[in-house]
């Protein structure tokens, strides 16, 4: 059944993890763009876990601490049914790190109430600060997710900045094991692609501070994106006559 616009309660979902100096920044900017934070603190060291409490304290700011380290998509899942169980109906997901052009909220909002039952996700525009390595490799993953959707449809699977349904996307996380960590990003939206999820693209810019914190591990994030690709193929070939009857239907 179609949400109706009216019935739009959006929240800002941001995973945390040592990013206590960006952090207050991207928290006060969504604050004043009207939008509810849901912080969740995936077992942070103590110095963020003190900036953490301290936002927590603010009004219209919500924190979820896990005892363990989750990793990005452990922490983003555990927040997409905290903000499900707070009342909200759709989820802003912003990195911490500042990444994030916060000043699209409002376009990507705006989308959302217009489109509430669709993922309105960003693709993104890089300035110079953008590893190269990193920018290169995005595209092997494009093909990837490509082969594995049977679609063009997905333009960008691995810029976080996205607004979740909520209903639709609890309800494939709760039915289905994702991956937790960076391969995450590119896993919900192939598999709700398989589920004949709407999606929408809005261009979004992506700045790397010189001074900000990956947690992006070389080796360990691409062997788990490789096993993710892996998985999703033989999926894929499951569900291949479905996909290709809605795609030429």
């Amino acid at each position: 059944m179609s949400q109706a616009a009216s019935d739009h309660r959006p929240c800002a979902l941001i995973p945390v993890y040592n990013h206590e100096g960006p952090l207050p920044g991207v928290v006060a900017s969504l604050l004043a763009a009207g939008l509810p934070c849901v912080l969740v603190d995936d077992a942070s060291g103590p110095t963020c876990a003190a900036v953490i409490d301290r936002l927590a304290g603010e009004a219209d700011t919500y924190l979820l601490r896990l005892p363990e380290n989750q990793g990005k998509g452990g922490a983003v899942m555990a927040g997409l049914r905290e903000a499900q169980r707070l009342g909200f109906t759709h989820a802003l997901q912003v990195d911490a790190d500042g990444q994030h052009d916060l000043q699209a909220v409002q376009t990507f909002l705006g989308e959302s109430r217009a489109h509430p039952d669709a993922i309105i996700c960003g693709y993104p525009q890089y300035d110079a600060s953008v590893p190269k390595g990193r920018l290169y490799a995005r595209y092997l993953t494009h093909v990837w997710v490509w082969i594995n959707s049977l679609s063009f449809e997905i333009r960008d699977s691995m810029c976080g900045f996205r607004v979740y349904p909520l209903a639709a996307c609890v309800a494939l996380i709760d039915s289905a094991k994702l991956g937790k960590r960076m391969d995450f990003d590119s896993e919900i939206l192939v598999r709700l692609s398989w589920r004949g999820q709407p999606m929408r693209w809005l261009p979004t810019r992506v700045h790397y501070p010189e001074d900000g914190v990956s947690h992006f591990r070389l080796w360990q994030d691409n062997v788990l994106i490789s096993k993710m690709h892996t998985r999703l193929f033989f999926g894929m070939l499951c569900r291949a006559p479905v996909l290709l009857y809605r795609r030429w239907r």
